[in-house]
């Protein structure tokens, strides 16, 4: 490890204090208006979906009733066919294209989970050779940022109708397990952590630019220097720079496409 304990652990508590001071509560801020316009839109959908069903029904009871009994059989293929492509709960293409950034998201937050917590138990089980104790303190608390923010992504998803993402990126999770097969040492772990908190980075802020309600941006940018913030710390351990670029690339962002159906 190229910095000493002390100064990681002084790391550590400056990420924590600056994560429950400025970056949680915005993010919790952000993600409740916007669970709460998605849950009345929701609303909305729903319930002019029975209107129209309703509507159409009362139409057909009252042709019959009226004796046209065969103009309406005639008609009844059609009309069923109209009435219920028309009135089935859609969700605005905005609000699902924000809905599949969230669960892109969300799948992301697990990988983060599910490899710090793989590290955190090798590390504990000797299996990664003399470990700082700063390290594992510094993988739990990442953790813990990363749990918080899939409950966050988690929370819209489920205000919607849709199912919480419990799963890892289907992707990225054979090539993570592939890596972590052949991490030996602290600086093996510390790598393979940087790259998926790059990417993870890098998929926000290039979510942002697709997100179309305020409240969906703000989310994303309230978490995104959250994992640029561990990007940094994990240089540190490296003895690397830890603002490699002028500006942020998005090259390893994950593409929202492969969530696209909700």
């Amino acid at each position: 490890m190229e910095i000493s304990e002390a100064e990681l652990k002084a790391k550590i508590v400056e990420l924590d204090e600056i994560h429950h001071d400025v970056s949680l509560p915005a993010m919790q801020e952000g993600a409740s208006d916007w669970a709460e316009q998605v849950a009345a839109e929701r609303s909305q959908v729903e319930a002019r979906s029975r209107l129209n069903r309703r509507t159409f029904l009362l139409g057909v009871g009252a042709t019959v009733g009226a004796g046209a009994l065969l103009a309406a059989c005639g008609s009844s293929s059609s009309a069923t066919k109209s009435s219920s492509s028309s009135t089935a709960p859609t969700l605005s293409s905005s609000t699902l294209t924000d809905l599949h950034v969230a669960a892109l998201a969300a799948s992301l937050e697990n990988l983060g989970i599910y490899a710090y917590t793989a590290g955190i138990n090798a590390a504990k089980a000797g299996k990664l050779g003399s470990v700082p104790p700063a390290v594992v303190v510094f993988a739990e608390t990442a953790r813990a940022q990363h749990k918080e923010h899939g409950a966050a992504w988690n929370a819209i998803l489920r205000s919607a109708g849709k199912a919480a993402v419990t799963a890892t990126d289907p992707v990225l999770t054979p090539v993570v397990n592939k890596d972590f097969a052949s991490v030996t040492n602290t600086v093996d772990l510390a790598k393979l952590a940087l790259e998926i908190e790059n990417i993870a980075g890098e998929t926000y802020l290039s979510a942002i630019a697709v997100l179309t309600e305020p409240t969906a941006i703000r989310t994303a940018a309230s978490i995104e220097p959250v994992e640029m913030q561990h990007s940094a710390i994990l240089n540190f351990v490296l003895g690397t720079y830890p603002v490699p670029n002028a500006f942020e690339p998005t090259s390893l962002a994950r593409p929202i496409s492969d969530y696209s159906k909700l």
